[in-house]
């Protein structure tokens, strides 16, 4: 099955790997259980898994107050959501106001900063929250802002999702507090899937980022406190690498298209007791190293 899009576009969004972690799911029994992301974003995995009747229950989590805005807005308050969707110009000015909207979420409802989120997502090159518009300010560019805002396409996709309200948590905690607080409630038969800011070009990418001691408290956080299942995505630089030594890994090379395209190595590691699929192609940690 095809994976089913998440509303939101995200600079290294893991969508496409749907069927892989569907194929680890299976390969562990844990199909028809839960699934947790500490890193939500799009959230495109999980939304593709729950919409396709393989886990019954998400939990998302995202520390941007923008992004949780947007995913508790599109679940509460559907079709105000999608009405703003069908209406809203596309145009600078709008732009701009939006902008204004999405720099003060203080100031505004909740439904207000969920939708400047999602304006500016499906609004800026590569659906970088801080990033230019498409087509540039005086709309002179090839593609224009309107390329990425499908009006019927997405509210399809809003009113998909809102379906399964009942099966879909949504946090704006803290990653780490969430991954030592909240993912021990989970029950056994779940999935954790953690996709943190890269170590590097982060802070061009997403409006929280961490520091490389940060990404070394989480790396422990996470080997050491999560006892369900885990997959972590990182860029696979040696300084990532090191951090999970000890952990199976995956290695492979990527085509980012976030404002530049460029290719980088993306690093997969995995928890003790997940059995990796016998299709996958798996390297060690201390080989990439090696060839670094």
């Amino acid at each position: 099955m095809k994976p089913i899009n998440t509303p939101l576009r995200y600079p290294g969004g893991k969508q496409k790997l749907a069927p892989f972690i569907l194929e680890l799911m299976n390969a562990n029994n844990l199909v028809g259980g839960e699934y947790a992301e500490p890193y939500a974003g799009g959230a495109g995995v999980a939304i593709h898994l729950l919409l396709s009747g393989h886990v019954s229950r998400i939990h998302l989590n995202d520390s941007c107050v923008g992004v949780y805005s947007f995913w508790r807005s599109i679940l509460t308050k559907t079709d105000e959501f999608c009405k703003r969707i069908a209406n809203v110009p596309l145009t600078v000015p709008e732009w701009r106001r939006q902008k204004e909207i999405f720099s003060r979420p203080t100031e505004f409802n909740q439904i207000d900063v969920g939708f400047s989120t999602f304006y500016l997502n499906r609004c800026n090159r590569s659906g970088i929250l801080s990033g230019g518009l498409i087509g540039g300010p005086k709309q002179k560019g090839k593609w224009k802002m309107d390329a990425r805002f499908n009006r019927e396409e997405l509210i399809r996709r809003i009113k998909a999702i809102a379906q399964k309200r009942k099966f879909i948590i949504v946090k704006n905690w803290d990653a780490e507090k969430f991954i030592l607080e909240y993912l021990p409630q989970l029950p056994e038969k779940s999935l954790v899937y953690c996709d943190p800011p890269y170590f590097h070009k982060a802070k061009w990418l997403y409006k929280n980022h961490y520091a490389k001691a940060d990404h070394s408290r989480i790396a422990q956080g996470i080997q050491k406190n999560v006892k369900q299942p885990w997959v972590v995505s990182y860029d696979g630089v040696v300084e990532v690498l090191e951090f999970y030594i000890e952990r199976k890994s995956f290695l492979y090379e990527l085509q980012y298209s976030a404002d530049t395209a460029y290719k980088g190595m993306e690093a997969f590691f995995f928890s003790d007791n997940l059995k990796l699929p016998s299709s996958s192609s798996v390297s060690y940690i201390d080989e990439a190293l090696k060839a670094s």
